[in-house]
């Protein structure tokens, strides 16, 4: 996760040039797909007003239209991971945030994650995990889902997996979760055994990323 927070806030860290509130708000209308007022973004997110003005900046430098399609996040996001292949990834990652399903990420996708992942309660954070984890979006997450994922995180990361890639190494990382997190032993995981099972254990806590802190 924090892979997926540090190169979608990537730039939302540039230096905040100077503008006054009617340049602000002149901005947010003049995209092709207008994101949502900023007091009604502030009331659902956990971000500020000017916080969201400075996202939404680098939103519409990478994407002038005001959407992101599929190719263009993982050409974005590819970039980040030169020594890997990010694309599977990059597809996983870009279907939990389209929310609606409609081939696109509109600001307000954008900034609804991101705030989850950042600011949100341990179990939002959780939540929007086993979203992720859950391709089919049938409310489980089976092997073959959680192989698919953690192949991908391997792959995007190339080189500099750890431990050193090897065919067997996501299937046994997958196996250790599921022995964990199947508490019923019906070869799904449910939400619920998803949460309980990375709140009892620090160390899969840590291989979810929720403790690393990148804002």
């Amino acid at each position: 996760m924090g892979a997926v927070v540090g190169t979608l806030t990537m730039q939302t860290k540039q230096r905040r040039p100077s503008r006054d509130k009617t340049d602000d708000e002149l901005e947010m209308t003049t995209v092709c797909h207008r994101p949502e007022g900023l007091e009604q973004l502030e009331a659902q997110t956990n971000f500020t007003k000017q916080e969201l003005q400075i996202l939404y900046r680098g939103f519409k430098n990478e994407c002038p239209s005001g959407v992101v399609n599929e190719e263009t996040f993982k050409h974005i996001y590819a970039q980040f991971f030169p020594h890997g292949d990010a694309s599977m990834y990059a597809h996983y990652l870009f279907n939990a945030f389209d929310t609606t399903n409609n081939g696109s990420i509109k600001f307000k996708d954008f900034v609804t994650g991101l705030s989850i992942l950042l600011r949100g309660t341990l179990r939002e954070k959780l939540e929007w995990t086993f979203h992720l984890y859950d391709i089919n979006k049938d409310g489980y997450i089976n092997r073959e889902e959680m192989t698919e994922i953690v192949r991908a995180i391997y792959d995007m990361m190339g080189k500099y997996t750890y431990p050193a890639l090897k065919g067997d190494v996501p299937q046994q990382h997958v196996d250790a979760f599921f022995q964990k997190m199947d508490k019923n032993k019906d070869g799904v995981v449910t939400l619920e055994e998803f949460i309980i099972a990375c709140q009892e254990d620090e160390t899969m806590m840590r291989s979810m990323q929720l403790f690393e802190n990148v804002m």
